[in-house]
C-alpha cells in the first residue's frame, strides 16, 4: 500500500512539472488535477516574479513564463523551502542547459537581483566594533552582512534603456546597513582584492592588509597606498561596509 501511493505521488508531481507530456495519474478527475496544477505553477511564478522584476520585463511575459514552466520542469529542487526558489532559479539559470536563447548577461543580472533578497533576509549577529577606532594599526571589522562581487557584464546598469553588447568586468559591494536597507556600491577591482584581504581567517589590521595587497600586487610604492588606502578606509566606514576596529 505505501509502494503504491509513493508510486501515485511520483506519478502526481511529474504530472504537475511537466503537463505538457506527462498524463495524470489514472483515475484523477482532471478538473480538480487542473486546480493543482495552476495552483503549483502560479505559486512557484509569484516567488520568481517578485524576486526578478527586471528580467522579468527586459524578457517580456510570454518568454519569462515559458523560462518559468522549463525552470519548474527541469530543475530539481534542492530545497523544501519556498524561500529558497529564487537561490534555485539562479542556479537553474547558471547551470541548466536551457533549450530558449536567452541573453548572455540574463544569469549575471538574475544573480545581482537575488542577492538583495538574500542580503535582506539573512541573519547574522551585528559584532563590536569601535567606529572611531584606528583602521590602520587594529583589526578592521566589516559588515557581517557583506557581498564582495565580480560580474562579467555590468548588471547594476541594465534596464530597459541598456542592454550591453559587450561584456565589462564590474565589481560590486552589497551589504546591509545599521538601517537594514540593502545598499550598492561599485567598486574598483583594488578594493575588491582589499576586502578579501580584510576578510581572510587571520583578520589583519588595516595596515598588514594594505601591505599585503601591496605585495601581491607588485606594488612599487606601498607607502603612497597606505595613504591611499587610509582614505579608502574612511570612505567605507562611512558608507556602513566597515563598522570600524575591533574593541
Amino acid at each position: 500500500m505505501q509502494a503504491d501511493f509513493q508510486q501515485f505521488q511520483r506519478a502526481f508531481g511529474s504530472h504537475l512539472r511537466d503537463p505538457h507530456h506527462v498524463p495524470r495519474p489514472a483515475g484523477t478527475p482532471e478538473r480538480r488535477v487542473g486546480v493543482y496544477r495552476e495552483l503549483v505553477f502560479n505559486n512557484l511564478c509569484g516567488f520568481v516574479d517578485s524576486c526578478f522584476p527586471v528580467c522579468r520585463q527586459l524578457l517580456g511575459d510570454a518568454r519569462w513564463r515559458r523560462l518559468c514552466r522549463t525552470f519548474l520542469r527541469d530543475w530539481p529542487m534542492h530545497s523544501p523551502w519556498f524561500r529558497d526558489i529564487p537561490r534555485e532559479f539562479v542556479s537553474y539559470l547558471g547551470d541548466a542547459g536551457i533549450a530558449q536563447p536567452l541573453p548572455r548577461w540574463l544569469p549575471e543580472l538574475a544573480h545581482y537581483e537575488w542577492v538583495e533578497l538574500a542580503a535582506d533576509v539573512i541573519d547574522v549577529p551585528w559584532p563590536d566594533a569601535d567606529p572611531a577606532g584606528d583602521l590602520m594599526e587594529s583589526v578592521v571589522v566589516l559588515n557581517p552582512v557583506l557581498m564582495n562581487l565580480a560580474y562579467s557584464w555590468p548588471v547594476h546598469q541594465i534596464g530597459e534603456d541598456y542592454r550591453p553588447r559587450k561584456q565589462q568586468p564590474t565589481h560590486l559591494l552589497v551589504y546591509r546597513d545599521g538601517d537594514d536597507k540593502v545598499r550598492f556600491s561599485e567598486i574598483t577591482p583594488l578594493t575588491a582584492h582589499l576586502i578579501d584581504i580584510l576578510r581572510a581567517a587571520e583578520a589583519p589590521t588595516g595596515r598588514q592588509a594594505l601591505l599585503r595587497l601591496a605585495d601581491e600586487l607588485d606594488y612599487p610604492d606601498p607607502q603612497k597606498l597606505l595613504v591611499f588606502g587610509a582614505g579608502l578606509f574612511g570612505d567605507l566606514l562611512r558608507q556602513g561596509v566597515i563598522l570600524g576596529s575591533q574593541s
